[in-house]
């Protein structure tokens, strides 16, 4: 719908399905009218607050800029931001280049198999480290650069932790490589969910529909859990069975668990409520 946006926060495990910590809804129409920049720091103090320096903060490509990266520096929390490759930053000689070019003839220190989110398959990833400062802050950061092999781009990783072991560095790699939870839970927001295109006119009822959306969304990714895993397979099995090997190995069936649910009720709808004085 025009004119609307929002902001989703998750919370991830080196493994496992996320969890839904918050979303938050804005406009830039009408009385009401706010912009990205605002919401999404209001969003970061929260953060701040609530949990320090107890969690690692993940960013895109979309905050990779000066003023993002220095709000990170001086609230003194842990992140990983992947940095764009033409983004300039000070080398170890104080010389202003691109990541890319900082990076440039540097030997990997280690290379390890990975799997690929999209794809399934596996693939080489090597990975080195370098550090860097940005001219804008004397902090020192840790360039954290994990190459893919031909026809695929290098991840450019910014970090304020002490990198100094490929362990460490890999750690980084591990970390962000598990953002992709997080461009899959948009997928099904805006696909499956409809986030995307509430037909409601008046905002508060906008609002009180899109955080019943969410708490049905939040309540879904609870299904995943490992300690459910019988209670999500009697419900696959019985409401939404499907016999193809694709179908039977995806780790984290979330369509499918909606859509059983969904047939779950039309078997077993609850009756109605009774009026007053009535009995049944």
């Amino acid at each position: 719908m025009p004119g609307l946006h929002w902001l989703a926060l998750l919370v991830l495990g080196r493994s496992g399905p996320p969890t839904l910590a918050t979303m938050q809804w804005w406009t830039t129409r009408g009385p009401r009218t706010t912009d990205r920049r605002t919401e999404e720091c209001a969003l970061f103090e929260r953060c701040v607050t609530q949990w320090g320096r107890a969690v690692i903060h993940l960013f895109d490509r979309g905050f990779a800029s000066a003023a993002w990266l220095c709000r990170l520096l001086d609230a003194t929390v842990r992140f990983v931001l992947r940095w764009k490759k033409g983004n300039k930053l000070l080398d170890a000689w104080g010389e202003e280049r691109k990541a890319w070019e900082i990076a440039r003839g540097k030997r990997s220190w280690d290379a390890r198999l990975l799997r690929d989110s999209r794809s399934g398959q596996e693939r080489k990833v090597s990975v080195v480290a370098l550090q860097v400062t940005h001219p804008e802050h004397a902090r020192p950061l840790w360039l954290v650069v994990a190459r893919q092999g031909a026809g695929h781009e290098p991840w450019y990783l910014l970090t304020a932790d002490r990198i100094e072991t490929a362990e460490a560095a890999w750690r980084v790699v591990l970390a962000y490589a598990r953002r992709w939870q997080i461009e899959m839970a948009w997928r099904y927001t805006k696909s499956e969910l409809a986030m995307e295109s509430p037909r409601v006119q008046s905002w508060e009822r906008r609002l009180r529909l899109l955080l019943l959306v969410a708490l049905a969304y939040a309540f879904l990714l609870t299904l995943l859990k490992p300690q459910l895993a019988l209670v999500r397979q009697t419900l696959l099995r019985g409401w939404c069975h499907r016999t193809g090997k694709r179908s039977r190995e995806t780790a984290t069936p979330l369509y499918r668990v909606r859509s059983a649910l969904s047939r779950l009720w039309l078997d077993y709808r609850p009756s109605p409520l009774l009026g007053p004085g009535n009995s049944g």
